[in-house]
């Protein structure tokens, strides 16, 4: 955020915003059924809920330092994090979306495990997306580039942080399902390992279809299997993708 205003920064004030966020009564955080409007969140408050998230980040993106100048950087980025953006904005039940980097990640609304198939198979457009990308950046002579999508699901705790007054705030995500969804989707698509990482919480969720999507890692075939990897590309694009781009 660009900041046009000289502030003189106030220690007795800072003092004061510390002592009432550290005294705030414990038994402000409550449980929902499903994610609150954030306009319902205040500093001193927080909502547990059952979500999913879901991460998409570039396999190795510091290499591509390397191969281009940065303009060029720049209309890559932009194009990758615009149209993950996009995909994540047309599920029904995706509430957050956050950019950090090269790397775009999504909260959903999926009480009691629900919706869980809705954010597996924007993981599939997102999948065939890249696809699609790939052949753009092609045509440019750009270098290709292959990403890693994790997805968990659990509970966590909703928060509205920042500066009280001067609408410089942020929600936060706190708990292990924004965590884990991060560190699956910075294993995917790697050392021989699918593009979309899931668990075995997830995997359990999916609908037959969808499932028969997911396969388990050779080296977990033995034992009884904590996640699963799938290649899966949504139908659709992979219809368009044959049709465009020739």
């Amino acid at each position: 955020m660009e900041v046009t205003k000289k502030i003189i920064y106030n220690i007795d004030k800072s003092s004061k915003r510390m002592d009432s966020i550290l005294d705030a009564a414990s038994t402000n955080y409550s449980d929902e059924s499903s994610i609150p409007s954030r306009d319902l969140l205040t500093y001193a408050n927080g909502f547990y809920v059952n979500i999913s998230a879901l991460f998409i980040d570039i396999v190795r993106s510091s290499d591509m330092t390397d191969e281009h100048k940065r303009p060029t950087l720049a209309k890559m980025y932009r194009c990758f994090i615009s149209e993950c953006t996009a995909i994540m904005n047309t599920v029904s039940n995706c509430k957050e979306i956050n950019i950090h980097g090269d790397c775009v990640w999504g909260v959903f609304d999926t009480p009691n495990g629900s919706g869980i198939d809705e954010v597996f198979e924007a993981a599939c457009r997102l999948n065939g997306l890249i696809r699609i990308m790939n052949y753009k950046l092609r045509g440019k002579s750009y270098s290709e580039i292959s990403v890693g999508i994790g997805i968990d699901y659990g509970r966590a705790l909703m928060v509205k942080a920042g500066y009280d007054g001067s609408k410089i705030n942020e929600v936060v995500w706190m708990g292990d399902v924004v965590n884990s969804a991060c560190h699956l989707a910075n294993k995917a698509g790697r050392d021989g390992k699918g593009s979309i990482l899931l668990p075995k919480n997830i995997y359990n969720k999916l609908n037959t279809e969808n499932k028969n999507l997911a396969n388990i890692p050779l080296f977990q075939q033995i034992f009884v299997p904590s996640f699963y990897y799938s290649n899966a590309i949504d139908s659709c694009m992979e219809t368009w993708y044959r049709e465009n781009c020739k």
